[in-house]
């Protein structure tokens, strides 16, 4: 998968990760960049074609798609973080999260699949977390929707590998955007993690680590969870 000459689309480009997607994908010599938001007013990066998108709407995905029926490599980045917890939370904001990542992106998936398809394969990158594997108190919500898009990630690979699409999960501790705003701990620079996105999609690989938080995560998995979740362990 080569980003030179590619046609892409990335969602939720209003902002954060999104916005430097599309702005790298440029510099990396896309040839054409949807760059796609709710409100795509609010989308100032020169040199994209902007596109209004709400990957919660099913009748706005079919558009997109209809609109951008060049596409090679989507980006699903859109998302968003309510803070919510499972057990005692708000049950629509669990839901909101749910819809987003993983029925907001399986329906960006499904209107794309075609299209990439009939574009020679092309790729798909999913936005995931380290949260995809471990719970956080606070944000359980979250971590329950990322951990159904990464499964998503990995079923929608083997079903596309027939039509030659590379799908690519990519894991990330937290990074510097508004939607951590209220966290406090380290966190990436943004341009880093698309760096090392776009530089996995070109390698082909169908997994990237952005940061030691997201491998130390995953080889965790191989532990007793008592280990990860006892105090010590955090």
């Amino acid at each position: 998968m080569q980003i030179t000459g590619s046609i892409a689309l990335v969602t939720g480009a209003n902002r954060g990760i999104g916005r430097h997607f599309a702005r790298q994908l440029l510099e990396r010599g896309a040839a054409k960049v949807y760059a796609t938001a709710r409100n795509p007013e609010r989308i100032d990066i020169p040199g994209v074609e902007t596109l209004r998108l709400d990957i919660t709407d099913p009748r706005s995905v079919e558009a997109a798609a209809t609109v951008a029926s060049d596409v090679t490599l989507l980006i699903n980045n859109a998302g968003i973080s309510t803070y919510t917890n499972l057990v005692t939370g708000d049950l629509s904001k669990i839901r909101s999260e749910m819809d987003t990542h993983f029925y907001g992106t399986l329906s960006m998936v499904r209107a794309f699949a075609p299209v990439l398809g009939a574009n020679g394969g092309g790729g798909i990158l999913n936005v995931l977390s380290a949260l995809s594997w471990f719970s956080y108190d606070g944000a359980n919500a979250y971590a329950a929707a990322k951990a159904a898009e990464w499964s998503l990630t990995n079923g929608i690979r083997l079903e596309l590998a027939g039509q030659g699409t590379l799908v690519t999960g990519l894991h990330l501790g937290s990074a510097d955007t508004d939607m951590t705003a209220s966290y406090d701990g380290d966190k990436m620079d943004p341009a880093d993690v698309v760096r090392a996105a776009l530089d996995g999609i070109e390698a082909d690989r169908i997994e990237v680590l952005a940061d030691e938080w997201s491998a130390y995560i995953k080889a965790s998995l191989a532990d007793d969870p008592s280990a990860f979740y006892s105090p010590a362990g955090r």
